[in-house]
């Protein structure tokens, strides 16, 4: 099979950025290969033959998942009947559990011919158990990206590789150009979110406890990661709204992130994969995560959710490597009190950096993308 058929799926931008070194690692095992599925700006620049945008499936919270379910709905059949018409030789859906696991589920009673494998497994371990069955039941292959994954599932029922966390290659390759900040200074990095609506519901609280603790601590300066160039207006008015100055603070563009992660001595972020970025460079971190009311009653209410933690290094080393203020927990003075601690008491910020240590041990040494390439190239040969 010299030109092997693939159809990648990705619904969200972490999943862009994930697709885009799949398909390079592809088109270098596979040069004949034909690329087709969902994918963003990143996905598309690879090369990937796009048949419907990844930016008409985002969305984010469970009322917004609520509000785009008839659009949502449109882009499942079409989808599925693009797949069924042109069955690919390898479909390979890419994290965004919700969508793609329905759709898989919708493509094998319709006697999909491809074979079905999934890349970034949902936490399945935290919380969530229910799916293993069902994934056992619709996937051929899963590619996880944090050791102990491998034993959660029946291996007679499932074949489950560990290829390896992204973010371990990309930091362990990482060249930025330093910062121009006096050296003198300690660098304390906000990282508000990804998506307009984080922003709003994070920002302010960071920035109030960001100005308590500048009083406190004059050789301190604050730095802000933009995570898209829009946002930067949107920061700067609540930047205007806050008692900072504007001279006071500095907007760092998501190009020198990883030159920010390398200079901050404190951060203060919210809940995501920047927190594991941030475990993997060794930074001291407060997580946040700002939600409305609504989404707060789903989620602990309607679905009982119930975790003993949220943020990945704190799930993954079952320990709190960094304090979470989550929903009714994050107040402008729990925010200061635990950031302030890593800063007044040494001892917990050289204790929170050794955990950081051991969680890089734990995760080191595999390029994922090449990985599920050359297990591509197996299963072909």
């Amino acid at each position: 099979m010299n030109s092997p058929s693939f159809f990648l799926i990705a619904g969200e931008k972490s999943g862009d950025l994930h697709g885009e070194k799949l398909i390079e690692a592809l088109y270098r095992s596979f040069p004949r290969a034909q690329i087709r599925g969902v994918g963003g700006p990143r996905m598309r620049s690879a090369g990937l033959d796009c048949v419907i945008p990844m930016e008409s499936f985002e969305v984010m919270g469970f009322v917004d998942v609520f509000l785009a379910l008839p659009r949502l709905i449109r882009l499942f059949f079409r989808l599925r009947k693009i797949l069924l018409e042109n069955p690919p030789d390898f479909l390979l859906t890419i994290d965004y559990p919700g969508f793609n696991f329905a759709l898989v589920k919708s493509l094998n009673k319709r006697r999909f011919k491809g074979k079905i494998s999934h890349f970034i497994c949902p936490s399945v371990w935290a919380w969530g158990k229910r799916r293993i069955p069902k994934m056992e039941k619709i996937f051929d292959a899963l590619f996880v990206t944090f050791p102990f994954e491998e034993h959660l599932f029946d291996k007679n029922r499932l074949s489950v590789h560990y290829v390896g966390h992204p973010l371990v290659l990309e930091i362990e390759k990482a060249h930025a150009n330093p910062i121009d900040i006096d050296s003198k200074l300690k660098v304390l990095a906000l990282f508000p979110g990804s998506r307009e609506k984080e922003l709003h519901r994070n920002f302010p609280l960071q920035l109030k406890a960001a100005s308590r603790l500048l009083e406190l601590h004059p050789d301190l300066f604050i730095a802000v990661s933009v995570a898209e160039p829009r946002f930067s207006l949107i920061l700067d008015q609540l930047i205007k709204q806050s008692s900072f100055k504007k001279q006071e603070i500095l907007l760092i563009d998501s190009s020198q992130s990883t030159a920010l992660m390398k200079r901050a001595d404190l951060a203060i972020a919210k809940s995501g994969t920047v927190n594991l970025e941030l475990a993997l460079y060794g930074v001291p971190t407060v997580v946040t995560y700002g939600i409305g009311l609504l989404d707060l009653f789903i989620a602990r209410d309607l679905l009982r959710i119930r975790l003993p933690y949220f943020s990945l290094p704190n799930i993954i080393m079952s320990d709190e490597v960094f304090p979470e203020l989550i929903g009714p927990n994050f107040t402008e003075k729990a925010l200061f009190e635990r950031a302030n601690q890593f800063l007044t008491h040494p001892s917990l910020a050289k204790e929170c950096r050794e955990k950081c240590r051991q969680l890089c041990k734990l995760l080191e040494g595999k390029s994922p993308q090449q990985e599920i390439a050359g297990i591509f190239q197996e299963w072909i040969h």
